[in-house]
């Protein structure tokens, strides 16, 4: 019974790791659009400024950590604030950051054993929320649903994937030596305030191997305040 027991909670496990929990953006021809008027139309209808309430699933290991988080940032400065709470209302970590640096203000001693947290998270958070659109000098490759532009960063090359009814950013993509560090999801875009907020992602770290899903909860404000 106990071995049993066990097996099932194994196949939860699996399943909840390889299970996408959001709708897929819908694959829709493309058609005629030009390349700058996806972006010029998509760079107007996202935040600069956001104030957001989350909730997180971190997979790693076999193992799930959930959490509430709240993320300030101002994606023009490039400067972020992020606390998250456990379940129970427990401080985690309470990290701030820009472009190069995340200073950490408070992480929880049991978290800080396990390594840099405040670096990773870091990474984590510009991966999602700044460069959420191609430089101009980006090539722009189209085929029947997706319109893909590619640019040189860093050691590697970052790929954006548009797509669906209205060609938001649905997907971003980072390889080095071409091969797949680390991917971003956006699922199941929302105007709230006037402006685009993904109610789902889902970062993927190929490198490090674990698995970030965020479900926005609240846009507690913007630059529309």
């Amino acid at each position: 019974m106990k071995r049993r027991y066990w097996i099932l909670i194994l196949c939860f496990i699996i399943s909840g790791c390889s299970n996408i929990p959001f709708k897929k953006t819908e694959d829709i021809p493309l058609g005629q659009v030009e390349p700058a008027f996806v972006v010029s139309q998509f760079k107007k209808r996202i935040p600069v400024k956001i104030n957001l309430l989350n909730s997180i699933v971190f997979e790693y290991n076999w193992q799930e950590f959930l959490g509430i988080g709240q993320i300030a940032a101002d994606t023009k400065k490039e400067t972020f604030m992020v606390v998250c709470l456990n379940p129970m209302g427990i401080k985690l970590f309470e990290l701030s950051g820009d472009r190069q640096t995340t200073k950490r203000r408070f992480v929880m001693e049991m978290l800080a054993k396990k390594g840099d947290i405040s670096k990773a998270v870091g990474a984590d958070i510009r991966r999602i929320y700044f460069d959420l659109i191609p430089a101009p000098n980006a090539a722009a490759i189209k085929n029947k649903y997706e319109l893909i532009f590619k640019e040189s960063a860093g050691a590697g090359r970052l790929e954006y994937i548009f797509a669906g009814a209205d060609y938001y950013l649905v997907e971003k993509k980072y390889f080095e030596d071409n091969q797949l560090v680390w991917d971003v999801s956006y699922y199941e875009y929302q105007l709230k305030n006037g402006k685009l907020y993904p109610m789902g992602i889902i970062l993927k770290n190929f490198k490090h191997d674990y698995r970030l899903i965020v479900r926005l909860k609240e846009v507690q404000s913007d630059e529309s305040d």
